[in-house]
């Protein structure tokens, strides 16, 4: 792998994180806090731990090491966790633009919120995180059928259907 498919997977997620935030604009008040029992009580807590943790890799991949996630009480409405995940997405986009493979591939000494340091290569941390959001959103997917709202299609070979491949690297 290497800096093309790193911003080939984060124009993916970029174009996902996109579709699912399109999903739920028609949902109520009601049906983005509804406890549904998943990993995280609801579709906006959901969609909050998949922003807050690309903030926290973000910062990490610039050389911050957050000691705790970002205030979940900040972001109480779809709109506002899109304003804050535009912004993430924005500024990860600037960190794509100055990478090369050689800092991809160069190991990133990092700690967790709670101080315990790491060192791993950047490139795994990204796919990592990619991986992490994809998880996520499938959750939030079964969450949207459970409150009977309309699911999204979110599998990467419609992004590729979407998004011609050489345009991928344009919207990285």
């Amino acid at each position: 792998m290497d800096i093309t498919d790193i911003k080939t997977l984060y124009a993916y997620n970029r174009w996902a994180n996109q579709r699912m935030f399109a999903a739920i604009e028609p949902l109520s008040e009601s049906q983005f806090t509804r406890g549904l029992g998943s990993s995280f009580p609801s579709i906006r807590d959901t969609l909050f731990h998949i922003v807050a943790a690309e903030w926290i890799w973000l910062k990490r991949w610039q050389g911050a090491s957050p000691t705790a996630r970002p205030d979940a009480e900040q972001y109480p409405t779809a709109e506002k966790l899109k304003s804050f995940w535009e912004s993430v997405d924005q500024e990860r986009d600037s960190l794509l633009d100055g990478l090369d493979d050689a800092r991809l591939h160069a190991s990133l000494a990092f700690k967790d919120l709670a101080g315990t340091p790491y060192s791993m290569p950047l490139i795994e941390l990204m796919q990592h995180l990619a991986n992490h959001s994809s998880y996520h959103r499938g959750q939030v997917t079964t969450m949207l059928r459970q409150v009977e709202a309309k699911p999204v299609a979110l599998d990467m070979l419609y992004f590729f259907r979407d998004v011609p491949h050489q345009d991928t690297r344009q919207r990285a």
